[in-house]
């Protein structure tokens, strides 16, 4: 029987008209009407569209409904965050750490994303992220042990369901995606949230992942920090769009804004996005405004591509003094000095851990290449054994993992997935 077809919606200005809907029955030459929804997964966009503008929770009347216990917690994180930036960066100025990303004026994003996590939930976290990555309970030394440049990945990532540090734009996104989708079928209570950068927006893994999430309405959350400069070059030379939460609705995602800046928002966003991906609802894209208060890294001069006055008026919004002042007007910054103190011992920790160059292990260069090295490798491994055992550089173990006698020295454990 036929039913009514609803009225294509008004097309954009100087966008082409859609095909006008006519009875399924009738006979046309340009074939089948297009209706939102009437032959595949297209819906109504109005559940998916961001927030009107981010979502803020410091400075307003829902600030007063956060539990004290929760508020305490956050900021004893952004304190212990702020610490580990600082003396992170000044390991890199002093060749210790061969370089850093620093996440300073983000440290409510990566508080709010290891926080919101639960301990059987995976992160997927870029080179910038590694505040996240200690907050999850990684040892801060493993944490930038690839940032020293003499390991892999520094720390287990299934101890501590954290992938290992991303430095490639948003290649790590499928892999979020696929992990997600494979504990679905497994039947485990698992959510990866993977963490991104604006910059990782204009990859094409990203949109690839969005796909595949979307598609397969994957448990996972994309949190996206928008903080201005993929490196140098400004947001508005990398999209066009109202905000970049909006992608979201293209791929079916749920799309949310939030001040990135404003820890207690972030983590409320974050926990219902993750509730929603657990519970099978879809996937969530959060973009979250902030700021990247110093250099993109190390080696950056940020004065070449923004103001000094721009720079200010973000250090003014700093997630560090806006949790004070609620913290204070709500007279719970009691725990201060417990903060101030948790920061320093991290700090020390990472002099401690670095105050000896680390020597790195050739033999390590071959590992986990392959789950079994093939003839070539061994053959590289074997050919590098060789020249540095004649420079004296290398004992006369050889290269016993990488080219030894047991090819299942690397292959992969039980359960890897999840």
């Amino acid at each position: 029987m036929a039913t009514r077809a609803e009225a294509p919606p008004e097309p954009l200005p100087g966008a082409p008209a859609l095909p006008r809907a006519v009875p399924e029955d009738a006979a046309s030459p340009e074939g089948p009407a297009w209706r939102p929804g009437s032959d595949g997964p297209l819906r109504d966009p109005g559940p998916l569209l961001p927030d009107r503008s981010p979502v803020r929770i410091i400075g307003t009347p829902r600030a007063a409904a956060v539990r004290p216990a929760l508020a305490r917690s956050l900021h004893r994180g952004l304190v212990v965050g702020r610490g580990f930036n600082e003396q992170a960066s000044t390991l890199a100025r002093q060749g210790r750490l061969a370089v850093y990303p620093s996440s300073t004026g983000q440290e409510a994003c990566q508080v709010a994303a290891a926080s919101a996590l639960r301990s059987t939930d995976w992160l997927f976290p870029t080179y910038r992220d590694t505040l996240a990555v200690h907050l999850r309970g990684t040892p801060a030394d493993e944490t930038l042990a690839l940032l020293h440049g003499a390991v892999h990945s520094g720390y287990d990532p299934r101890r501590w369901r954290t992938a290992p540090l991303c430095t490639p734009l948003a290649t790590h996104l499928p892999h979020a995606v696929g992990l997600a989708h494979a504990a679905r079928l497994r039947g485990d209570d698992v959510v990866a949230l993977a963490l991104a950068g604006d910059g990782a927006t204009s990859e094409g893994d990203f949109h690839e992942a969005l796909t595949f999430a979307g598609v397969l309405r994957a448990p996972v959350v994309f949190l996206v920090q928008n903080n201005g400069f993929a490196i140098s070059v400004p947001l508005a030379r990398q999209n066009a769009g109202p905000t970049l939460a909006h992608k979201a609705v293209g791929y079916g995602l749920a799309g949310r804004l939030v001040d990135g800046n404003d820890v207690l928002a972030v983590h409320q966003v974050l926990t219902e996005a993750l509730d929603r991906a657990r519970s099978g609802a879809g996937p969530v894209l959060v973009e979250a405004i902030t700021y990247r208060v110093d250099p993109h890294t190390n080696a950056d001069d940020p004065r070449r591509y923004r103001t000094d006055a721009e720079v200010a008026a973000w250090r003014a919004h700093d997630p560090v003094r806006l949790m004070e002042r609620h913290l204070a007007d709500a007279g719970l910054l009691d725990e201060a000095a417990a903060a101030g103190e948790a920061a320093d011992h991290t700090a020390a920790g990472l002099r401690a851990a670095f105050a000896v160059p680390r020597q790195a292990d050739p033999d390590a260069l071959f590992a986990h290449v392959y789950a079994r090295p093939t003839p070539q490798l061994r053959e590289q491994a074997e050919a590098l054994h060789a020249r540095e055992s004649a420079a004296g550089r290398w004992d006369d173990a050889g290269p016993s993992r990488a080219a030894g006698a047991d090819p299942d020295a690397y292959a992969p454990e039980e359960g890897v997935g999840t």
